[in-house]
Order: structure tokens, then sequence, then C-alpha cells
């Protein structure tokens, strides 16, 4: 299951408005960390798709959410749950890492 962009004309309903935690990833074409953690994302989407979301956002084609969330190096994730910021996770990271700093969304 790979992610689903999100774009600022659908963010609000995607993320801010959904029912559970959505994992924001912050992203662009050029950024090669970028490229080596999506599968990791997309994994971790379809091992755990009743918990939780995972949904991109290209930074370049929509600069103003990077600008908005202070998005200032990519790759950067952000969990959303009740329309705010719970988590915000820098850099590509393995997956047992990544798991380790979702794990509170993902119980």
């Amino acid at each position: 299951m790979t992610a689903k962009a999100t774009t600022s004309a659908t963010f609000e309903q995607d993320v801010l408005q959904a029912d559970g935690p959505v994992l924001v990833d912050f992203w662009a074409e050029w950024c090669g960390p970028c490229r080596m953690v999506s599968p990791v994302l997309d994994e971790i989407q379809s091992e755990n798709a009743d918990k939780i979301t995972v949904l991109k956002l290209n930074v370049d084609e929509n600069p103003d959410l990077a600008m908005k969330y202070q998005i200032t190096s990519i790759p950067a994730m952000k969990v959303f749950h009740g329309g705010e910021v719970k988590s915000t996770i820098i850099g590509a990271k393995p997956k047992f890492a990544l798991e380790q700093d979702l794990a509170e969304f993902l119980k």
C-alpha cells in the first residue's frame, strides 16, 4: 500500500479533520533521503492501516504548508491527531527507529 498524497487543497480534510492519527511526510522529488524513507513509510502504512494514516506532502508544490509547519529540512514527518501536531520526526531513519518514534500511535 503506497501512501497517498495530500495538498494545500485537501490538507484540512485529509489531515486536520481525520479521525485517527495521520503521519504527514514532508518531502521533495530532489531529496535523496526522502526517497530512501518513502518505502519504509509505505510498509508502516500497510502494516498499521487500522492505526495510522500516512500521507505525503510535496514541499515544492505546497510551499504554504511547508512554511506554516516550519519545515526547514526534509524529510520531516509530523504526526497530527485531533488537528494538532503531536510528534515531529526529522531525517531518514531505519524502519525500527521510525516504529519506535511512532510507538504511541501504533498501539
